[in-house]
């Protein structure tokens, strides 16, 4: 039995209190690591988190800044200066045509709709659309005029495709140029006077162009009151969008000088409507010679002399 006692397993406690210790023995703890996370690398936890994370958006801002700059600063020759020209898309062109429109008085047309992205894209394609409008509609014009006349021999005019372009292409580049270098040249006089950029007032001037489109194939109406009454709301339109727009740039200056330049805006708007009016629609009616037909007496001779 003693034998068989001795085979039996017993529970011992921990090691270190079956092991007696040295009286000069120090005693050695060891903890359980903590179950926190581990930070992530890159970026230490704790206070200074924030700062970094401010630094490294002041970084992005920056590239991006940098970024924007050498695309603005690509020379004028090559393909992305000019693309920066023609970056807008279908809703911005139609909320600006809106805009041009449909004006709100006491609302900046530049400041509202072109300050943020000016473009090239809506002038370009109003003015080229607003010359073929012209030239056929005043072709069409003519035609109905002298339709069921047999005196008459209608020839095409397509020489007012070249005029129309010359006279609104000319008006929506050299008047802006002409207006923005008096701007300059009186906000070097007055400083408190607004500046517009080049490229923000051709804006203005071709998008405030978009309402003579309709009005043109509305000329073809052979009536002079009509058409008269049409270039009247037309000329208003788009009349007071150029004059919100420019009398906020020329308020401060001389009332003299403030007055005449808003008139000259207008009286050279009123000179583009009224011109197009008058030589495309309103032309004399024997632009060519009638067609002679042979009389009866003319007849008889040709078949005699013929005969004889």
């Amino acid at each position: 039995m003693a034998a068989a006692d001795d085979l039996k397993f017993e529970e011992f406690g921990d090691a270190a209190n079956l092991l007696p210790a040295p009286p000069d023995a120090t005693a050695v703890t060891i903890e359980e690591p903590s179950q926190k996370p581990p930070a992530p690398r890159g970026l230490p936890r704790g206070p200074g988190r924030e700062e970094d994370e401010e630094l490294l958006s002041h970084s992005d801002s920056d590239k991006t800044e940098l970024l924007a700059g050498q695309k603005r600063s690509s020379p004028f020759w090559t393909f992305e200066y000019y693309q920066t020209f023609f970056d807008v898309d279908t809703y911005q062109v139609f909320d600006r045509i809106k805009g041009s429109v449909l004006p709100v008085p006491g609302r900046n047309f530049v400041r509202l709709y072109i300050r943020s992205n000016p473009d090239l894209y809506g002038p370009f394609w109003i003015c080229a659309t607003l010359v073929f409008a012209i030239a056929i509609s005043g072709n069409l014009s003519n035609f109905l005029i002298h339709l069921g006349d047999k005196t008459f021999h209608y020839v095409p005019e397509f020489r007012k495709v070249s005029i129309a372009a010359t006279a609104i292409y000319a008006y929506a580049w050299l008047v802006p140029l002409g207006l923005w270098g008096f701007l300059l040249w009186r906000n070097s006089r007055v400083m408190s006077i607004v500046s517009y950029s080049f490229l923000e007032i051709v804006c203005v001037y071709g998008y405030s162009l978009f309402i003579y489109i309709p009005t043109a194939v509305l000329w073809i109406i052979p009536q002079k009151a009509v058409r008269w009454v049409l270039v009247t709301v037309a000329l208003g339109l788009s009349g007071s969008v150029l004059v919100m727009t420019f009398w906020p740039a020329v308020r401060d200056d001389s009332r003299r000088i403030a007055i005449a330049t808003i008139v000259t805006i207008v009286l050279l708007h009123t000179l583009l409507s009224v011109g197009c009016l008058a030589y495309f629609f309103d032309a004399p009616e024997l632009d060519y010679p009638p067609v002679v037909t042979p009389t009866t007496t003319q007849k008889q001779t040709a078949a005699s002399v013929k005969a004889g």
